[in-house]
């Protein structure tokens, strides 16, 4: 059996000096698919040529990250948007509303969002959505937006039970879990507890949010490993079935 990480940043400056070792390690302990979301116009390249190098194993997606939308975000956006009539990608990310680092342009990511949610319905690929203190904002943009077509999934979830029902009661939605579940002073696992493994599914977000026991130090793909146990104990289950079921998830999601 296989796994996916379905949320990693292997192109970036963390790896630079390791990368391909990285990777190797990865594919070495089981996880044989990469999936990576897109940041801003100059991550671009860096990410679509470890596609090339990697074809079928490390696959791109598209979109620009809520923290590099600023007062050029449409120049951004069209740039990208020029993209998917140029290659194939597996979603449209990573989007969405981020109010935790800066607040100065908040009605742009609200409008970069909508704009992108589009692009899933445009193209037909799910949506990876970046949700830091930003709930209220991202159901009140979900909750006025026709989501004929779409579906996605709330990228490092870290919510309330509240925020897990509301999120699922759009029935297009799966929870990306990392390794925040992992970490001591976090109830997250209490709250999927309460929602089931039918609905997550499995991420790094390498080279952040480490699970432990390497918490504070670059995390990589190979970790997945950790967040799998951990969520093998919460649910009382088999590694093996949480392998399965959200391996299964991620590629009906990400149609791989």
């Amino acid at each position: 059996m296989s796994i996916i990480d379905t949320h990693t940043h292997i192109y970036a400056s963390q790896f630079s000096k390791d990368r391909d070792d990285v990777i190797q390690r990865a594919f070495d302990s089981g996880v044989d698919t990469l999936l990576m979301p897109n940041i801003d116009v100059d991550s671009v390249i860096p990410m679509l040529q470890i596609e090339d190098k990697y074809p079928g194993k490390c696959i791109s997606m598209m979109g620009l990250h809520p923290t590099s939308v600023d007062e050029n975000y449409m120049e951004q956006l069209k740039a990208m948007e020029l993209w998917f009539s140029k290659r194939k990608f597996c979603a449209v990310g990573e989007v969405g509303i981020d109010l935790y680092w800066d607040k100065t342009f908040l009605s742009q990511q609200i409008d970069a969002f909508k704009i992108q949610l589009s692009w899933a319905q445009k193209y037909n690929l799910p949506v990876v959505m970046h949700v830091r203190d930003s709930f209220d904002e991202i159901f009140q943009v979900l909750d006025g937006f026709d989501l004929d077509g779409i579906t996605g999934v709330f990228h490092s979830f870290s919510g309330n039970d509240d925020q897990a029902q509301k999120a699922l009661s759009y029935g297009c939605f799966k929870l990306g879990i990392n390794g925040v579940v992992t970490f001591k002073n976090s109830n997250l696992g209490e709250v999927i507890k309460k929602q089931g493994l039918k609905h997550l599914i499995l991420e790094t977000d390498a080279p952040y949010l480490t699970p432990v026991p390497y918490r504070g130090k670059r995390n990589e793909p190979s970790y997945l490993k950790f967040i799998k146990a951990k969520l093998a104990a919460l649910f009382k289950t088999s590694e093996m079935k949480v392998e399965k079921v959200t391996t299964h998830n991620a590629k009906q999601l990400f149609k791989l």
